[in-house]
């Protein structure tokens, strides 16, 4: 009698052991449990193990990040303290313009209309001077770009104490 208790008894656990996961697909880098319709999107039935998927959480933004906060509650500048701000920034504009034109003399005076002074290491043909003279070539253009980019921010400052 104990046998015949023992049979089924076995039967019922491993048809039970069947049932505790079903089967389990994987499509791309999704896991379901749903047969998928016609093999359509590459989803194969995984076999062997337990396979446990665990949802994570998404993140959630911050309510408002301090830089914005900082910028939406910004204190406004008194007329005064304002001029004073432009003025010495036009100041600076100024003194790098002149610094600028100054260099753009030295530049044009040691490039020579492209014919730079030999020095004692160099012939006219040699690597050495024609990399000193497209070096001191891109240097005034360099040097030009300059000028004109701070002649523009003059310009700027001009238009813009004009507003106020």
């Amino acid at each position: 009698m104990k046998t015949s208790l023992l049979i089924p008894l076995l039967a019922a656990l491993s048809v039970g052991n069947g049932f505790a996961q079903e089967r389990i697909y994987r499509c791309g880098n999704e896991y379901t449990n749903t047969v998928p319709s016609g093999k359509a999107g590459g989803c194969k039935l995984l076999e062997g193990g337990n396979v446990t998927v665990v949802q994570g959480t998404r993140p959630t933004a911050p309510a408002s990040t301090p830089a914005r906060a900082s910028a939406s509650g910004a204190q406004r500048v008194d007329a005064a303290e304002q001029k004073s701000r432009d003025a010495d920034a036009r100041q600076i504009l100024e003194a790098e313009l002149a610094k600028a034109q100054a260099r753009q003399l030295e530049l044009q005076k040691e490039y020579n209309y492209g014919e730079p002074a030999l020095r004692a290491d160099e012939t006219r043909t040699s690597s050495k001077y024609l990399a000193r003279v497209a070096d001191l070539k891109a240097s005034l253009l360099r040097n030009e770009s300059d000028i004109a980019g701070i002649r523009r921010e003059l310009g700027r400052a001009s238009l813009v104490s004009a507003v106020k």
